[in-house]
């Protein structure tokens, strides 16, 4: 069996193409920042920055940088035509108003059913960061959550259920991993697509869940 895992870029334009026209979407700090450089072309999507910004580009040019305009990560980021600034609070009351279409966060752990776990691992010197992950979780149309399958000891961060806090219950609508990518339902784990050269035995011994 041979298979190669998605790269960082190549997982961020497998979750960009599954966009559709007019979302309005917001991108979690860290790898899901990264589809806003894959985002398809012709295909209207609004970016939305939790610290105020709406209608972000990708990624500035190397050199043109302006740390005046940041994402919530405080990366330098690009405004589209249109773009807006706003306050935080404004930013807050899109999120928990049902205003934002899909949420991209990345993971500790995620249940078959969806719950979601991504803001402490409960660790001795962990520093926790919640950030508006709790806002975008419950108040996103769709949540979509952007991570490797596989913690750095090889365990899944795909779970029966969530060990680690807990950010939000059954509020996972889709999972894009570096193997696969999965749906969550009631019933389980849905598998969407895996990599070429993977089995799908070896994916479920990996998940170690059942897979529909």
């Amino acid at each position: 069996m041979s298979y190669q895992r998605r790269s960082k870029d190549a997982l961020a334009a497998r979750v960009a193409q599954d966009i559709f026209d007019g979302a309005v979407v917001n991108l979690g700090i860290g790898q899901p920042t990264r589809v806003a450089n894959h985002l398809p072309p012709g295909r209207e999507i609004i970016l939305h920055s939790e610290n105020g910004i709406l209608g972000m580009g990708p990624a500035p040019a190397e050199g043109q940088e302006d740390y005046d305009l940041i994402n919530a990560g405080k990366q330098p980021v690009t405004l589209l035509a249109g773009g807006a600034y706003f306050h935080h609070a404004d930013s807050f009351a899109m999120m928990r108003g049902g205003h934002i279409d899909i949420c991209v966060l990345g993971a500790f752990q995620v249940s078959a059913t969806g719950d979601l776990a991504n803001w402490s691992t409960g660790e001795e010197g962990a520093i926790p960061a919640v950030g508006g992950a709790m806002d975008l979780a419950t108040g996103a149309k769709q949540t979509w959550v952007m991570m490797d399958l596989l913690t750095k000891q090889g365990s899944s961060k795909l779970v029966d259920r969530c060990t680690y806090p807990l950010t939000g219950l059954a509020c996972v609508k889709r999972i894009y991993t570096d193997l696969a990518t999965f749906e969550c339902s009631p019933q389980g784990l849905v598998l969407v697509d895996m990599v070429e050269g993977l089995e799908r035995e070896a994916l479920q011994a990996m998940v170690g869940l059942p897979l529909r």
